[in-house]
């Protein structure tokens, strides 16, 4: 029995620097293990990884290929914090789950390092990620919010940055301010994603390429039905984030897929390369629509900015990016754009990620909103723990309100839209 070939990988600077590009067969027939996994990202993979290591059999089922989606297709970025900051966390669910969520974003980040040094796996991470203010008006706010991460989180590694010392920094002198956060850091995710994948089949893990779940069955064993076959298993985890495609209604109401866009100059050669970040730091700025930015190690500019709201990317992708990349390095209007390529994520109301059990033996965390480089692989630890019986943490992210989009399926697209205009309007005035 034959099937087609899954979509191959976008045409990225990450997909032509892969390292360990494999294939894993798709699933035909029956099969069962503990734990199903449907996803082959970061939250997929750090799943798998993680209850393999706690001595579950699992089988991890991925619709295209390992890191096909937004994992192998992101800025690279890890942050420090949750997606919304801490004043904003405070007033949602209290001083006290405001502060364990922020534990928990220090823990993300450690669980990534932890992966790569424990798996040694090649993926260019590098310390340090500079927030860059486009406002004058933000500098204040910016400032004062370091200081209060410093003074109430004990997180001495953020420090402040004036305006002189942001354009040293990056190259450039339309920012008014910002911070230098030296916990935080950047990599090659599909490098990562590989890796982990590499780690999972070490241990065990059943991994299935170009195998599309069709429908989940609750029941003692659960039922993941797939084109070709079906896996039983004690619990299911819900890993596909902008991808679900009506695998559960409870989980897709609370995510919006939205598009998301990043280009990989030519290399600039080390001393032009350096003149622009000499900190080798990753780098975003405040605006809604964030732009987000750093170099490759072989010296190229890999540029993120502009999102759209269709199902389909803009047809001009390297046009669409370049634009916003020359609002901040004017003095790159002449290197050659190599790559350009687009990604869906997904994200939520409030823009914080859902994680939760919605029913007996099944889980799912998906909407990491831009996050997902440390919240995602964070997220499968903590549905690790919470399956072999220690739910704590992924109860901290269940009680965060994520309600549904408005509007449903047909009318959640123009209204996030609208939405999104206002606010891509407000960056602008």
């Amino acid at each position: 029995m034959s099937r087609p070939e899954a979509e191959p990988h976008a045409d990225s600077y990450y997909a032509a620097t892969a390292i360990g590009m494999r294939s894993w067969p798709a699933l035909f027939g029956e099969s069962s293990a503990d734990i199903c996994v449907i996803g082959g990202g970061f939250t997929g993979l750090s799943t798998a990884v993680h209850l393999a290591e706690l001595g579950f059999s699992v089988a991890l089922l991925e619709a295209n290929r390992i890191g096909w989606g937004a994992t192998g297709r992101n800025g690279g970025q890890l942050h420090s914090g949750q997606r919304r900051d801490q004043d904003w966390l405070e007033r949602a669910v209290g001083k006290d789950d405001a502060r364990h969520l922020w534990e928990l974003s220090q823990e993300a980040k450690r669980v990534v390092k932890e992966l790569i040094a424990r798996y040694d796996i090649d993926c260019d991470f590098a310390p340090g990620l500079i927030e860059a203010m486009h406002k004058k008006r933000y500098v204040a706010e910016d400032h004062a919010y370091v200081e209060k991460l410093r003074r109430d989180y004990g997180y001495e590694a953020i420090t402040l940055l004036d305006r002189d010392e942001v354009s040293a920094a990056l190259g450039t002198d339309v920012y008014y301010g910002g911070s230098r956060d030296a916990e935080a850091g950047h990599l090659h995710p599909l490098n990562f994603a590989l890796g982990l994948a590499r780690a999972a089949d070490g241990l065990g893990v059943k991994i299935y390429e170009r195998t599309r779940v069709l429908a989940i069955h609750e029941g003692e064993p659960m039922r993941v039905d797939t084109d070709d076959g079906c896996i039983r298993a004690e619990a299911v985890v819900v890993a596909g984030n902008g991808y679900l495609a009506g695998l559960d209604h409870e989980t897709e109401t609370r995510i919006m897929p939205i598009n998301n866009f990043v280009l990989a100059t030519e290399p600039l050669g080390e001393e032009r390369a350096r003149a622009l970040i000499p900190g080798n730091e990753a780098a975003s700025d405040s605006r809604f629509v964030i732009n987000y930015w750093r170099l490759s190690p072989d010296g190229r500019m890999l540029f993120g900015g502009g999102e759209n709201y269709t199902p389909s990317f803009p047809k001009d992708l390297p046009a669409f990016v370049r634009k916003h990349m020359l609002k901040i390095y004017p003095q790159l209007h002449d290197v050659v754009i190599d790559y350009a390529w687009g990604g869906t994520l997904a994200v939520t109301v409030p823009r914080m990620p859902y994680l939760r059990r919605p029913t007996p033996g099944l889980y799912a965390a998906v909407g990491y909103s831009g996050h997902g480089v440390g919240i995602a692989n964070l997220a499968g630890k903590l549905l690790a723990e919470a399956i072999s019986g220690d739910q704590k943490k992924l109860d901290t992210f269940a009680r965060l309100p994520i309600p549904r989009f408005p509007g449903g399926k047909m009318l959640r697209w123009p209204m996030l839209f609208l939405a999104m205009s206002w606010f891509a309007m407000r960056d602008r005035i």
